[in-house]
């Protein structure tokens, strides 16, 4: 035990005069000396433990930034998304983008499929930062755990099941919506669907096949009339978009290719509503309904489809009552449903009853921090000003006189605005030019030098305000701009978490500011190719346009596209009509205006319907 004693105090006697003799020397190779010489030494040096311990410490911890899907709402947010700021993590069963509007183009050949896609891998390449991407399918969203369940697309783990799970501090929802089939009996199994790049590839060759069936000789003519018939259960822009495509398709070139047989073809819209494209100015509908019938596509509008079996659709109306049509290949495109994570994530949530996920107006899911949704899997819900009227009335009377002064409520008026913008439209919808219009009927007397109103009066100026209150479409444009506003708002967040620049707060515990200005949605038009190098477009200001000119916009957008590879998706020449058109090519003046138009508004979100 001396022995030891004496041997550790030689070597720490050494080591100490080594290190002033040899300060260079690293203390690991000075221990290595002194037990070299005999004993066993103990030797801890704090100085440099504490300088290991300064250079151990790691850079802050990235938050987690996990997003569901890769449809117009994920991919926006993700071209736009500053990913030096965050960990982020892509999951999805589609490891590609898909531009949707032109999907009946596919169906028919006019586009090749592979021109409508981006991989997603190389547009997160372009980003040139670490993103993960997990080609998986989310199917449990667990808000308690702040974590996904996700089930591999592609392969299995050890366990054989392929299930695993990702956490995350912001999560952003933008799985979109799947198809409604409103229950039906019989449409999920006898009929075709235009969602995905595969729909359009299965529609693609059933039409084959169905000329193939009809041209054998063993068929009759009343099958063959039924092989050919092709229903389209929809009267939507997609259901008439694929109309316009497959009517082309026959005339140009199926009819060449099987002219045996080309008088036995028919298609058939099937409409729920009054009249098709009923989300469109009433003239448009008409315009297209007209169109339709000079090309003997056959319209029926206010009919329902209550049943399809393997050979006939069962439609009722409520002049004919129940009626059977034979057909040969139906397109349902009737509508958007909700997916099962989505409804299984609203009943954890308490947002039963509903058909998609309500956030507010900055995107973040009700009563669940860190989670955002976008895209067709949403809706926003906007705050009604007449439940926040006392609020607001208290917060603009600063004096606390019981009443408001035009001074006191210019003061706030921008902030409410920016809360509440169904005031400023109703206040553009009723053509008033202040705040003074708004409030004169109130008090009854619009000659004051100075108007003062009570809680009373300023509610009765402003009852009328929240009729302005629309939902906002379900459509690629919507999604492409939540996922852009959200972006921006990820992209600053620390920033205006000390300089806020949203509105004033008027709901809530909370006082200051929000940290964000609200989503505004700017509706850019939209647009409904008719076939037949027709189309129709309707753009803000009431502007309608429909004829030749009007498909200008898109030859003249689709050639931008082809020529610049805008969105990372290159459009085949077979798009062009007209070989080497350009935008900048000599046109009457009308159609000059209308190229200049979708080009300065982008028609990858303004031709988006």
């Amino acid at each position: 035990m001396g022995f030891f004693f004496f041997a550790s105090r030689a070597a720490a006697r050494f080591l100490g005069e080594a290190r002033i003799i040899h300060p260079g020397v690293s203390t690991a190779a000075l221990l290595v000396a002194a037990a070299s010489g005999g004993g066993l030494v103990a030797y801890a040096d704090s100085a440099g433990e504490n300088a290991s311990s300064e250079t151990s410490q790691e850079a802050p911890r990235k938050k987690k930034v996990v997003v569901l899907g890769t449809g117009w709402a994920g991919t926006s947010f993700l071209k736009d998304l500053d990913c030096s700021k965050y960990e982020v993590k892509v999951i999805s069963p589609r490891n590609y983008f898909a531009f949707t509007p032109l999907l009946p183009s596919v169906t028919c050949g006019t586009v090749e499929a592979r021109s409508i896609v981006e991989p997603i891998r190389k547009m997160l390449e372009k980003k040139r930062k670490d993103v993960a991407f997990y080609e998986a399918e989310c199917f449990k969203i667990d808000a308690s755990k702040k974590a996904v369940h996700c089930r591999s697309a592609v392969g299995t783990n050890f366990d054989g099941n392929g299930d695993f799970m990702v956490d995350y501090d912001y999560l952003v929802v933008a799985l979109g919506a799947t198809v409604n089939t409103f229950n039906t009996p019989g449409v999920m199994e006898n009929c075709y669907f235009l969602k995905e790049v595969e729909d359009a590839q299965k529609i693609r060759r059933n039409v084959i096949d169905c000329f193939e069936k009809a041209s054998l000789p063993n068929i009759s003519e009343e099958e063959k009339r039924k092989i050919l018939h092709f229903v389209i259960i929809g009267g939507g822009p997609t259901g008439v978009e694929f109309a316009a495509e497959m009517h082309d398709f026959l005339v140009e070139d199926l009819v060449k290719l099987y002219p045996a047989i080309q008088d036995f073809v028919k298609i058939t819209i099937i409409q729920s509503g009054e009249h098709i494209l009923n989300m469109f100015d009433q003239r448009i509908a008409t315009f297209a309904e007209m169109k339709f019938q000079r090309d003997g596509i056959e319209v029926n509008t206010g009919f329902r489809v209550v049943k399809v079996s393997d050979d006939l659709i069962t439609m009722k109306s409520k002049s004919l009552g129940e009626v059977s049509v034979p057909y040969g290949m139906a397109v349902w495109s009737a509508g958007i449903g909700t997916r099962p994570v989505i409804m299984d994530f609203m009943q954890q949530i308490g947002q039963t009853n509903r058909r998609v996920l309500a956030t507010n107006e900055w995107l973040r899911v009700h009563e669940c921090d860190n989670i955002y949704a976008i895209g067709d899997c949403a809706s926003i819900t906007q705050r009604k000003i007449m439940d926040d009227i006392s609020t607001v009335f208290k917060m603009a009377d600063k004096d606390n006189s019981g009443t408001l002064t035009l001074k006191e409520i210019n003061d706030v008026l921008e902030d409410i605005c920016i809360r509440y913008p169904q005031v400023e439209l109703y206040m553009k919808s009723m053509h008033m030019l202040d705040i003074r219009d708004l409030i004169k009927d109130a008090i009854g007397d619009s000659h004051k030098e100075s108007m003062v109103v009570n809680i009373e009066e300023f509610k009765k100026a402003l009852s009328h305000v929240d009729s302005q209150v629309k939902s906002i479409p379900a459509t690629a444009q919507v999604a492409a701009q939540q996922g852009h506003y959200l972006a921006e708002c990820f992209n600053k967040m620390d920033q205006c978490k000390e300089h806020p620049e949203g509105p004033l707060r008027m709901t809530g515990t909370g006082s200051g500011r929000h940290n964000f200005r609200p989503f505004r949605y700017k509706h850019l038009g939209q647009f409904a190719p008719l076939g037949g190098e027709q189309a129709a477009a309707e753009l803000p200001g009431d502007w309608v346009s429909m004829g030749h000119s009007t498909q200008w916009l898109w030859y003249s957008q689709t050639s931008e596209l082809a020529h610049t590879d805008a969105g990372g998706i290159r459009l085949d020449s077979e798009v062009h009509i007209w070989e080497g058109f350009k935008p900048n090519l000599a046109l009457p003046n009308a159609a000059s205006f209308l190229v200049e138009i979708t080009l300065l508004n982008n028609f990858v979100e303004f031709g988006c319907v």
